[in-house]
């Protein structure tokens, strides 16, 4: 019962992007016939899939401790196997796109799908790219941190780096609003506002809010002294 508690919601926010491309899909002849079309309408699929999976390693790295109490230790074995497959569709996303330029405009340049992260971008095309570009990076850099949090030097550190993945969904959900296809249509949209939400919260909670609070009392102490 504790584990269907757990996988009915989860369950939910996996679906979203599936069925929202669904909905939105090109008519199967054109997939079948068209192989420019069959890329882009796969990459869309990773993209949402990843947007989503990426909320839920999120909400379950935050509140593993409470998730465990809840539904048992098997929580943390989930979060890094989930982690693993989230990083795959969050590679696959560019992958699908280096492919796709390739296919489209007869141009293999991995370089410029990710690597060509600009200060001053071109048009604002290339700047949502490029937040796509700089998140796929943060989130490199949370997963190997992870991956490496036994080793001595990385033990007592290795969560502030884990943290960019934070960053990294935020600027996603820029990124995804400046050049995804399928952000603004139901029920994607509706998702789409309610995990920024959630995750802008969950910031708050778990970074702001205590050192905002441990400031608030230090200051009380002395006007209690007086």
């Amino acid at each position: 019962m504790n584990k269907l508690l757990f996988y009915i919601p989860w369950l939910l926010v996996i679906s979203v992007g599936p069925v929202t491309l669904l909905r939105n899909a090109p008519p199967v002849s054109s997939l079948s016939a068209n192989q420019i079309i069959l890329i882009n309408f796969l990459q869309r699929g990773a993209g949402l899939l990843a947007f989503s999976l990426l909320f839920s390693q999120i909400m379950l790295g935050a509140y593993m401790h409470k998730l465990i109490d809840k539904f048992g230790a098997w929580v943390f074995k989930f979060h890094t196997t989930e982690g693993a497959f989230t990083y795959s569709l969050i590679f696959l996303h560019p992958l699908l796109f280096l492919f796709l330029n390739f296919k489209s405009l007869g141009k293999f340049d991995p370089f410029y799908v990710f690597t060509d992260v600009c200060v001053l971008c071109r048009n604002t095309t290339e700047l949502f790219y490029n937040f796509g570009r700089v998140s796929f990076w943060l989130i490199t850099v949370a997963l190997l941190a992870a991956l490496l949090r036994t080793q001595p030097w990385l033990r007592n550190h290795w969560r502030k780096f884990h943290i960019f993945n934070y960053f990294a969904f935020l600027l996603i959900a820029v990124h995804s609003r400046g050049v995804g296809t399928d952000v603004r249509f139901v029920p994607f949209v509706w998702f789409y506002w309610i995990s920024i939400t959630i995750v802008v919260f969950t910031i708050f909670y778990k970074f702001l809010y205590p050192r905002v609070s441990k400031l608030f009392l230090s200051n009380q102490k002395p006007e209690e002294a007086k």
